[in-house]
């Protein structure tokens, strides 16, 4: 699997929305390779898109699509500013990967100081899956300049705020104390009313 991430500061979030919606209409019929996309907004205008390839190959044959950059430059870049792009040949996923039921998609964007420490732990993650029952899965695509998007699914904001708020096990306690350790700073980007596609 290969993801392509796009973020940036949302000007119009109504058309941002449409876009994702003219998108799936018009133009994923001819983008082969295509596996599926999350798309939301956050409360202070965030925007961040996650699209997942089969390959780097064939999300590079949809980016050189003249109908791609077309819709692009008229739906995307018109309504969005500060755009940044993370192309993420390296992709783990947990308990199967993303779902399209979910309700909540919370974001995780930080720059570890090992990555295949971070990887490894991820795995750990599984062990102790039985602690968030909430969690659907979530996909971790890790940038070319090292930049984790780690993504999770959860049913809902409230299912996720009341777990996460619960006495945790000794070892999802240590997980987590390690997750920090190696990530440093994250950035959380919650997304309340996620647009899932696949």
């Amino acid at each position: 699997m290969f993801v392509q991430v796009i973020r940036g500061k949302a000007k119009n979030a109504d058309a941002i929305l449409a876009a994702g919606e003219k998108w799936q209409k018009e133009l994923k019929p001819g983008a082969k390779g295509y596996l599926g996309s999350t798309l939301g907004i956050t409360d202070d205008g965030t925007m961040v898109t996650i699209v997942r390839f089969e390959s780097e190959a064939a999300a590079n044959a949809n980016s050189e699509r003249p109908e791609q950059g077309k819709w692009f430059e008229e739906n995307i870049a018109a309504n969005v500013d500060e755009i940044s792009f993370f192309n993420c040949p390296t992709v783990d996923t947990f308990l199967g990967g993303g779902s399209d039921d979910a309700g909540f998609v919370q974001v995780m964007v930080y720059k570890p100081s090992d990555v295949d420490s971070i990887r490894a732990l991820a795995k750990e993650f599984e062990n102790v899956a039985a602690d968030r029952p909430d969690i659907l899965g979530g996909v971790m695509a890790i940038s070319t300049d090292g930049t984790v998007i780690d993504t999770n699914y959860f049913r809902s904001e409230k299912e996720a705020r009341e777990n996460e708020s619960k006495e945790m096990s000794p070892e999802m306690q240590k997980t987590m104390q390690r997750l920090g350790e190696l990530a440093g700073k994250i950035e959380f980007l919650d997304l309340r009313d996620p647009v899932l596609n696949s």
